[in-house]
């Protein structure tokens, strides 16, 4: 941290510290730190589980676009990367010359060697950049660096979530800015190596490298499908367009602005993020126990666990409770919707988001068939067209204060390289969809509340 210049220090907005759980007395020193130097940029972040290199990158990046930063650097907290040299790295995307800087040890003007690192270590990246550079078509100048900059728009455009948790992560996000057409700039920078312990099997980590490349590799041919390599599945961890579901969710919660709220599903936290900023107090559900973790710290409890399993009955009432995209991937919904609705404050609303699979985009685009992504994901239970969807909440002794469809993603489903194209194709999109919900909408939003509050 002393290593950091002052200028960066002066320019940046927060310098976050995320430890891994770790079993020795990193955290308590960081606060000690702080404390003594008084630094209020400084935030550090303790893991409640050990979520490995990658996930704890991933909670990393996440933190970072919740916060609504620009860009946000990785360093190594080991010593081997000169924080000297941040302001180098920062220029490219002062001069929007990169999505992303790669602080590499091995391009010209770099001498690892003459930094300490052994002869091995050089030998075995050298040989493994190379396989990597030749089964995925790239040309850096090795792959394993610990020094790099993102920008976080790029990282919402890339489906980071689903890399590894283990160390080859640095591998596949490289493949995914790849993939996703992302500008990737190397710069060199200098190495220090000196005692500290490595206890990444070097056997192992080589093996995952090569395994990921060529995965890739074979996603490209289309002998292979993987979802990491997808850059459109992206869209079911980031939906910030405005007129996504979880856009349209987030607009209401804007107009409403309810105290407690339940949300089922809380992913990796975006939407929560969201709210969070606007004063709701959220009881988070996740099963998942990775994303849990990332979604942990903007909830003011998390539950872990099956919805149709847990019980709330401790739990105190609510003035929103949210099922967003939720209710296809269970078994009996109306027996979800039949419990939450008792946990209601009066004049409480049930929020819910259902895909509409009839719609006439899943005919005309026959990706979103064939990757089964979007209303044919593979984990999905239930389908739901507007009709059932109605009956689901009368069933379900709700009555429908509002319902509104929302518009296919076209950015993501049919790109267009021309702003103002792309623009009016959206306008007719979701035009067409308000006038025929069924036929043009590609998720519905219904605002619901129990009969007996009317």
């Amino acid at each position: 941290m002393d290593r950091v210049p002052k200028s960066v220090w002066d320019k940046v907005d927060e310098v976050f510290l995320f430890d891994d759980c770790s079993t020795d007395n990193t955290y308590y020193a960081a606060v000690g730190y702080k404390s003594v130097k008084g630094i209020e940029k400084l935030t550090i972040h303790r893991n409640t589980n050990n979520l490995r290199y990658g996930g704890n990158q991933k909670a990393g990046y996440q933190y970072a676009i919740a916060r609504g930063l620009d860009v946000v650097v990785m360093l190594h907290a080991d010593g081997q990367y000169a924080p000297e040299v941040l302001p180098q790295l920062l220029e490219p995307f002062e001069n929007d010359e990169a999505d992303m800087v790669f602080g590499s040890r091995m391009a010209s003007g770099g001498d690892p060697l003459k930094g300490g690192m052994p002869l091995y270590k050089f030998v075995g990246n050298k040989v493994l950049t190379f396989l990597e550079n030749h089964i995925t078509g790239m040309n850096l100048s090795e792959f394993h660096s610990g020094y790099r900059i993102y920008s976080c728009e790029a990282l919402k455009s890339i489906p980071f979530m689903l890399n590894s948790n283990d160390w080859h992560f640095d591998t596949e996000i490289l493949i995914q800015f790849r993939e996703a057409g992302l500008r990737i700039k190397e710069l060199p920078i200098p190495t220090y190596y000196g005692d500290e312990i490595c206890y990444v099997n070097g056997i192992a980590y080589a093996f995952n490298c090569v395994k990921s490349a060529l995965s890739y590799r074979l996603h490209k041919a289309r002998l292979h499908y993987c979802p990491n390599y997808d850059v459109k599945v992206v869209e079911h961890f980031y939906k910030e367009d405005p007129y996504s579901s979880d856009g349209q969710i987030l607009r209401w919660v804007k107009q409403v602005r309810p105290d407690r709220v339940l949300q089922v599903g809380t992913g990796t936290g975006f939407l929560a993020a969201q709210m969070k900023s606007l004063g709701c107090n959220i009881v988070g559900v996740e099963q998942d126990l990775e994303m849990a973790e990332l979604a942990r710290q903007y909830c003011a409890n998390l539950i872990v666990g099956d919805i149709e399993k847990l019980d709330f009955s401790s739990e105190k009432p609510f003035d929103l409770i949210i099922l967003g995209d939720v209710l296809e991937h269970v078994r009996s919904p109306q027996a979800i919707l039949t419990r939450l609705k008792s946990l209601l404050k009066p004049g409480g609303k049930i929020l819910l988001s259902l895909p509409n699979v009839p719609n006439i985009w899943v005919r005309l685009f026959p990706r979103l068939r064939e990757k089964g992504v979007g209303v044919l994901d593979e984990s999905h239970l239930r389908f739901f067209t507007l009709a059932s969807s109605k009956k689901l909440a009368t069933d379900s002794g709700l009555d429908i204060v509002h319902l509104k469809a929302t518009p296919i993603p076209l950015a993501t489903v049919s790109p267009s390289t021309h702003k103002h194209t792309l623009s009016l194709r959206q306008a007719i999109n979701r035009g067409v969809t308000k006038v025929a919900k069924a036929l043009f909408g590609y998720q519905f939003i219904l605002v619901c509340q129990p009969k007996e509050h009317l």
